[in-house]
């Protein structure tokens, strides 16, 4: 035993939180005697304070318990970065290993909440929806998306949409018997009011030049906030005719095919019935509310499926550029924004908890992180994803939050006034939001496991080879860039006016990148020019497809073979499958000494004498070469069955004693086989002569031996270092009494009579 490193541990105890061990400390001693030095963290030693001699021992004993309790606290968040595992690769591999662990319950937690939150009935309910309004024609057989002028707009207003939004009877005609609320499809409850809105451009929004002033007395610009009309028109007996902001309406901007929309405009909501909505309609119609001043009418309504539990937020689009005509669009959201009504949703409610209580550790371990390795953490992309997943499921589990009171006070206000409009557009936006982010964060979450898994030598080839070839590829991008936005640039100005998949620069991006994939229109390119339109089809495949894609490859292709082939020349380092053999050996081995352990009390009883004596029985284990901790071990066995207490077991507390004996060694040798067949093990003297002939190789049964003699040693070690930390605390309770004054050169002495003895 050390003595130094067991007066450096006083010292570092004494000292407490207060002091590092600095490796200059604790390497063994330089040869040219230089000082040892033990770093204190405050300017100033602690000072000794004044306490009763018998107050000691119990400030001792509870320091020494909250000691204990703080490092098995701060055990749980023990990771590779808040743990020395520079130089134990054991310790590297173990620690892995159990951050893997408890991601994969992290994971799987979260994988459950976000399935949770979807259903595979959105999708039925989405389509159902937009068969329903978006596909059904009218008398004329205008369908929403083949509007194309406001004349269709009415004939589809007038038609299609009103007898898809008020459903009172069955298909003979007969009353739903349901009051006077619509019920679409018979199952969905249609909430509030529709709602109709327009927005316009001034009349002044443009200038008209001077050539045809004379002939175009108005001019109406495309769309833009600073553009919008503001002003009453029209017969002025309504809100269709009278402007409101966004803050008033409560309403959002929209993003449609031309162009964003702000939340205001002039808006109407539909009566309850669809004989007052008619009406209303007609008069909007005679009225002339479209002119050439409307740029966009929105239709906003929603609807609520109690069966699937699912709301279904509809946006119907129509804009009316200023180049004339009608572009439809549509918007179609489908969420669950009631949680919890079912019993798999309670379900999720533990699993709410669940993440929280991942989010709380995570949020302390990067914190742990942070704090030792200060900026330096910021250099890993591992330790960046971490915070990026904690601060993406933060905010997730906040609008949850807020989502759950919104939702609560529109249903509120929806029944307390059931004929006004159910803007449930803001949370189905964001509902939406939510999902996408959750999505993403599901995504990166997956992304991590790489982290995890990176110790293993090949889960790194993938890491190596991207790390590696990151120059080339950067150098690389700029000219294949320079190329492709070349073309871009040459597709837009030569095919946007006749071709939709030109028509913006970012189509042509997109154009040319499907085009890489294989997926392209020959014949609208070749209609649209047929000189130039050939030329830049068969030069762009050529250059880009042919050329610059494959010199891509051909980078990653060639730094792989590098990296695969230093991999293979690398010393094998401690893996995940080597950590598992070596448990499983050393179960194995635990195992068989225990089988050993009970053959050779068997034989003790197989004596035949009628009594066995306490000491006959020990003396016996010492003749078969048990260790003295062994026989310790097995007299406990001797005490289970000597039921009088006598020390001495007579013939029927043998035959109890025989029979458990027996059914533990059967036990142990099923158990044995179980392991050996799981890892394919082959047991000792069955490894033939050829392991043997190399001089550097040992037979099954020698290793054996020689594993058991090593499990002997560390259990021998382990009686002595108890007894080495029984000493200390005697000597420290002396010392706290102040019945053993320390004193120089003496300390040394004391602990070495002590351990001798």
């Amino acid at each position: 035993v050390n003595i130094m490193e067991y007066l450096k541990g006083q010292e570092l105890q004494t000292l407490g939180s207060g002091a590092w061990d600095n490796p200059a400390y604790s390497s063994p001693p330089s040869p040219n005697g230089t000082l040892r030095i033990c770093t204190v963290s405050s300017g100033a030693l602690p000072q000794p304070q004044a306490k009763k001699p018998e107050d000691r021992p119990q400030r001792a004993l509870l320091s020494s318990c909250c000691v204990h309790i703080c490092h098995s606290i701060r055990g749980l968040w023990g990771t590779t970065l808040t743990e020395n595992t520079a130089e134990n690769r054991e310790l590297y591999v173990k620690t892995t290993l159990r951050e893997l662990v408890v991601y994969i319950v992290f994971l799987v937690d979260v994988c459950l909440l976000t399935y949770g939150m979807t259903s595979s009935s959105a999708y039925y309910y989405t389509k159902v929806m937009s068969e329903l309004f978006l596909h059904t024609p009218s008398d004329s057989g205008v369908s929403f998306r083949t509007i194309s002028s406001m004349a269709d707009f009415w004939d589809f207003a007038q038609g299609p949409l009103l007898d898809s939004l008020y459903w009172t009877k069955w298909y003979n005609n007969q009353s739903l018997g349901r009051g006077s609320h619509s019920f679409i499809y018979y199952e969905n409850l249609l909430l509030g009011a529709p709602r109709l809105r327009q927005l316009r451009v001034r009349n002044d929004s443009c200038v008209v030049h001077e050539d045809f002033r004379e002939d175009i007395l108005n001019c109406y610009d495309v769309y833009s906030p600073d553009k919008e009309e503001q002003r009453p028109f029209g017969p002025l007996n309504g809100t269709a005719w009278t402007y409101h902001s966004q803050s008033e309406l409560g309403g959002s901007s929209h993003w449609a095919r031309l162009t964003s929309y702000s939340g205001g405009g002039y808006y109407l909501d539909l009566p309850g019935s669809r004989q007052a909505s008619a009406e209303a309609l007609q008069d909007l119609q005679e009225g002339l509310w479209l002119d050439r001043g409307t740029r966009v009418v929105f239709i906003d309504f929603s609807v609520y499926n109690a069966n699937i539990n699912l709301f279904c937020i509809l946006r119907l689009v129509v804009e009316f550029p200023a180049t004339g005509g009608a572009i439809p669009s549509w918007q179609i959201r489908t969420v669950k924004l009631i949680r919890y009504v079912s019993n798999w949703d309670f379900f999720i409610v533990g699993c709410e908890v669940i993440f929280c209580v991942f989010i709380f550790y995570y949020v302390v371990e990067e914190i742990l992180e942070i704090h030792l390795h200060r900026l330096h953490y910021f250099s890993s992309i591992w330790n960046i994803l971490d915070l990026l997943i904690i601060l993406l499921s933060i905010v997730a589990v906040g609008f949850h939050i807020f989502r759950t009171l919104e939702v609560n006070r529109l249903m509120g206000e929806l029944l307390q006034q059931p004929d006004t409009y159910a803007d449930f557009e803001f949370l189905a936006f964001w509902q939406t939001q939510y999902n996408n982010m959750n999505a993403v964060n599901v995504f990166f979450a997956w992304i991590k496991i790489f982290k995890y898994i990176s110790f293993n030598k090949t889960m790194t080839q993938l890491s190596s080879t991207l790390a590696r070839c990151a120059k080339d590829i950067l150098g690389f991008a700029v000219m294949f860039f320079i190329v492709f936005f070349a073309y871009a640039q040459l597709g837009y100005l030569i095919f946007g006016t006749q071709v939709e998949n030109f028509s913006t620069f970012v189509n042509c991006i997109f154009t040319q990148f499907r085009i890489i994939l294989g997926d392209f229109d020959y014949n609208a390119i070749n209609n649209a020019n047929r000189v130039l339109g050939p030329v830049y089809f068969v030069t762009y495949v050529f250059f880009v497809f042919f050329v610059l894609l494959n010199m891509f490859l051909a980078i990653i292709n060639d730094t792989y073979s590098e990296v695969k082939e230093e991999l293979a020349g690398q010393k094998d380092e401690l893996q995940l499958s080597d950590l598992l053999k070596q448990s499983y050996k050393k179960t194995l081995l635990r195992l068989r000494l225990r089988k050993e352990q009970v053959s050779d009390v068997q034989k003790v009883l197989k004596g035949g004498e009628p009594e066995i004596q306490f000491e006959d029985f020990t003396n016996t284990l010492r003749e078969l070469g048990r260790a003295e901790h062994e026989i310790s071990e097995l007299t406990a066995a001797f005490t289970k069955f000597d039921q009088d207490g006598n020390r001495v077991l007579d013939e029927k507390e043998q035959a109890h004693m025989r029979q458990d004996l027996e059914e533990e060694r059967v036990a142990l040798s099923a158990e044995i086989e179980n392991l050996g067949q799981s890892i394919g093990y082959s047991p000792a003297g069955e490894l033939g002569t050829e392991a043997t002939r190399g001089g550097c190789w040992v037979s099954g049964e020698e290793f054996y031996k020689l594993t058991r003699r090593v499990l002997q040693v560390e259990s021998v070690l382990e009686g002595i270092v108890s007894r080495v930390d029984a000493v200390g605390s005697k000597l420290k309770m002396l010392e706290g009494k102040g019945d053993l004054a320390p004193s120089p050169g003496m300390e040394e002495l004391a602990v070495w009579k002590n351990l001798q003895s």
